[in-house]
């Protein structure tokens, strides 16, 4: 279930994070995947890995103990994992108050706090502290998002009108949500649709009006196996391809410099001055326009020009909200 599956995402990052040292893979299985099989824990235990570090979580793999080189754990650094000290103008922390909204909704810190408690329970010292670095940059500006969120973790049916790429007027439909993804760079609902009696995507800035919940809690349940994620690879744009050239100021875009193909140390920036490094990126994550404004006034697109008008043109809808 797609509830479940975040709880245990956001376990093993929090597990990964507080602690000093590498961690066993015995040691994540007893405390994250106690009721799974030898197989079971190891395709859920890959996965996972995997899906963190496509959000850009740096996990590491190294030896426990220097003269054992044999006895491997896992650890996220928090040093690779922070972010260095930013300072921002009155507007640019707008921009990034826009940003962080997913991780200040309510729901998300607690899921946080139940994770840490669980961790505790079990018997694993965690330094809380760690977790100062962990906010994610993920943007959550459509207005309907913290409805389907709801919905989808009460099981709860929601209507709300919607508005397609082929049509100018809207239509009311309805949902049972099974989860909300985020996929190139958008964010979609997938569920069953009460209207259609079948399984549909909706990409929520299409989103038109108020979305409203219109069941009590506990109104349908999930498909057993349902992938939400799947689901909306299956129908969401394709991931962008191509070659990108970015300038970015010494010392910051550390998430960007971690994929760059090449670097090009002490260029000059669009400020005339020669402290900028231009890095060549050919893996893009999804929404490179996002990752560029993430990192505020430190990160310049060069090329291509169509990146460039994206990021200008989403500075300005913030401006213009």
């Amino acid at each position: 279930m797609a509830a479940a599956k975040t709880e245990r995402l956001m376990n093993l990052l929090i597990m990964l994070l507080v602690q000093r040292g590498y961690v066993t893979k015995d040691r994540i299985r007893d405390v994250l995947y106690p009721a799974s099989s030898d197989e079971a824990f190891e395709k859920m235990f890959e996965r996972d890995k995997e899906e963190l570090r496509s959000l850009g979580v740096p996990i590491e793999l190294g030896s426990i103990d220097p003269l054992f080189e044999d006895e491997q754990g896992y650890r996220i650094s928090p040093e690779q994992f922070a972010l260095p000290p930013i300072s921002l103008t009155a507007d640019e922390a707008a921009v990034i108050g826009l940003a962080t909204r997913v991780w200040e909704h309510a729901s998300m810190a607690e899921a946080t706090s139940e994770a840490v408690r669980k961790l505790t329970a079990a018997g694993v010292e965690v330094d809380v502290s760690a977790l100062e670095i962990a906010s994610p940059r993920l943007s959550a500006e459509e207005g309907s998002f913290d409805t389907f969120l709801q919905a989808t973790q009460d099981r709860s049916e929601v209507e709300f009108g919607y508005r397609t790429s082929r049509g100018a007027d809207a239509t009311t439909r309805h949902l049972q949500p099974w989860g909300v993804a985020r996929y190139a760079g958008r964010w979609y609902a997938v569920g069953h649709d009460t209207d259609r009696a079948g399984t549909r995507i909706f990409r929520l800035s299409r989103v038109v009006g108020d979305a409203r919940i219109v069941s009590e809690p506990g109104a349908f349940e999930v498909p057993e196996g349902t992938d939400v994620r799947a689901i909306a690879r299956t129908l969401a744009p394709a991931p962008p391809t191509g070659r990108v050239t970015l300038l970015v100021r010494r010392g910051a875009g550390h998430a960007l410099r971690r994929t760059a193909e090449e670097v090009e140390y002490a260029v000059a920036g669009p400020d005339g001055t020669t402290d900028w490094d231009r890095l060549v990126l050919t893996r893009l994550p999804y929404d490179l326009a996002g990752e560029v404004l993430a990192h505020g006034v430190d990160a310049y697109v060069e090329e291509p020009l169509e990146l460039r008008r994206q990021v200008v043109d989403r500075l300005r809808a913030v401006v213009a909200r």
